[in-house]
């Protein structure tokens, strides 16, 4: 069983930073950040090949956001830099077991958080 902890959410402006936490128990295959804006549907962010290290981040956040894990330490990390308002939203990380990012966000996700919540004032 993975249990998946987030941390980290809070009220920023446009252009500040805030690094995500995601403590978790057990280990799995893929790991990932997905966001959910108000009114809109959840999206991916981010996911991770937990054995490899190799990081897959979506369009809209390249070059700002950077997900990293720390196995020593049993936490992934999302490091989002230049916050937009339109970064705005709950941020939850996701565990799979068997399936990851490979040109789609729609793998199959075994493992939620509860989510942690950024807001990103202009």
């Amino acid at each position: 069983q993975v249990q998946l902890a987030e941390s980290g959410g809070g009220s920023v402006e446009a252009g500040e930073s805030l690094r995500l936490s995601c403590t978790y128990i057990n280990t799995t295959f893929c790991m990932a950040w997905f966001r959910q804006a108000p009114g809109k549907e959840r999206e991916g962010v981010a996911a991770m090949y937990i054995r490899s290290g190799d990081a897959f981040h979506t369009d809209s956040v390249k070059g700002r956001f950077t997900m990293s894990q720390d196995n020593a330490k049993n936490t992934m990390y999302l490091q989002m830099n230049d916050l937009k308002p339109e970064d705005t939203g709950m941020y939850y990380c996701a565990a799979s077991k068997y399936d990851c990012y490979h040109g789609s966000w729609s793998f199959d996700i075994n493992y939620w958080g509860k989510g942690t919540l950024v807001t990103v004032s202009s």
